[in-house]
Formats: structure tokens, C-alpha cells, sequence
């Protein structure tokens, strides 16, 4: 199986500090949806991991979430792409829950859901897992869970902002690109 999981707001959807409540505050990046139909068309599974903890502060509620992640599929499935399943954490950041990323929760469910190991919170080595973010959180948890990085650092997420804030060694870890649609482009050559 080839598994790439990808956060959502800054990889798939534009950022927006004042978070996505509803449907009609969801854009896209520009070429993100083609992307995501090129790794279903070259036999990905594909995977959404995400914070919202817009759902904790009572921003929008699960049914809104809900709603939000059915455009987004619908957009998705226009341009031939297919997400298996969409993984959220509706924890605030002082709930110290398992989901919340960089916690490993998300992944453990999605390996357990697809039936793969993930011992010590880690992927199998023998099978690269590609994870594509664009916070810090993100980079922290695709490297301690065996996973190969990428950074979107374009202008329509926190990437760059997340550049500043990473040690050298994580920096030499992780693959850096300006959206989506650049992974795509890297994974599949």
C-alpha cells in the first residue's frame, strides 16, 4: 500500500486565521484538487489528518465540521481524487488529549483502520508513509512517527512562519515545497 497523509488548512484549503466555520469559507488551494486526483490515479491511499479545535471553542460545531469536510470531498472527487477517511482532533490545546497533533493519536487510528503496524508510534519502515503539513506540530509528529516529510511553504499556508520556529536538524529532515501540488509532483517522479 502507498499511504500519504495530509493535513488539511494550509494544504489542501487555504489558512484563515479566524478558522473555517462553514462551507462557504472553504477555498482550495489553487491545484490541490488536481493534485490530490493525480495520487489517486497513481494508486495512493490517501488520508486527512487535522486539528479543528474550532469544534472545542464552540466556533462550529461537529455537524458544521461535517459539512465542511463533504464540500471538500465533493470538490475532491470532481477532479478524480478519493480520500479514505478524514481523521480531526476537536480538542483545544490545553485538553492533552492522544489526537491532538504533534500527538500520535491520528496516525495510530489510521494505521489501525488500514490494518498496519505502528509499533512504538512508528510506521513499518518497509512501507514509506508520506505526510505533508505546513505547522510545526506536523513536522514534529511526521518525523517521530517514521514518515517522509513534507512542507508546503507557499503564501497560502504557515509554512514559512513554521521555517523559523524548526531546529537545523529538522530543517535537514523534511523536503520543502511551495503547495501541493509541487509534492505531488516530487512523489510521483
Amino acid at each position: 500500500m502507498k499511504l500519504i497523509i495530509l493535513d488539511r488548512d494550509g494544504v489542501i484549503n487555504k489558512e484563515s486565521r479566524a478558522y473555517i466555520k462553514s462551507p462557504s469559507e472553504w477555498h482550495p488551494i489553487p491545484g490541490s484538487l488536481e493534485a490530490i486526483g493525480k495520487l489517486t490515479s497513481a494508486g495512493y491511499t490517501i488520508c486527512v489528518a487535522t486539528n479543528q479545535s474550532g469544534v472545542g471553542r464552540r466556533y462550529f460545531s461537529e455537524q458544521g465540521l461535517y459539512d465542511i469536510h463533504e464540500r471538500m470531498l465533493n470538490e475532491i472527487s470532481k477532479h478524480g481524487g478519493k480520500i479514505f477517511k478524514i481523521y480531526y482532533c476537536p480538542h483545544l490545546p490545553t485538553d492533552m488529549c492522544d489526537c491532538r497533533k504533534p500527538a500520535p493519536g491520528m496516525f495510530a487510528q489510521i494505521a489501525k483502520d488500514l490494518e498496519l503496524e505502528f509499533v512504538d508510534n512508528k510506521f513499518d519502515q518497509s512501507m514509506q508513509v508520506i505526510f505533508v503539513g505546513d505547522s510545526k506540530c506536523d513536522v514534529e509528529l511526521g518525523l517521530n512517527t517514521g514518515c517522509k516529510f513534507y512542507l508546503t511553504a507557499g503564501f497560502n499556508s504557515d509554512g514559512q512562519d513554521t521555517l523559523n520556529k524548526l531546529s537545523q536538524q529538522q530543517i535537514q529532515a523534511i523536503t520543502q515545497c511551495t503547495d501541493l501540488q509541487e509534492v505531488v509532483a516530487k512523489v510521483l517522479a
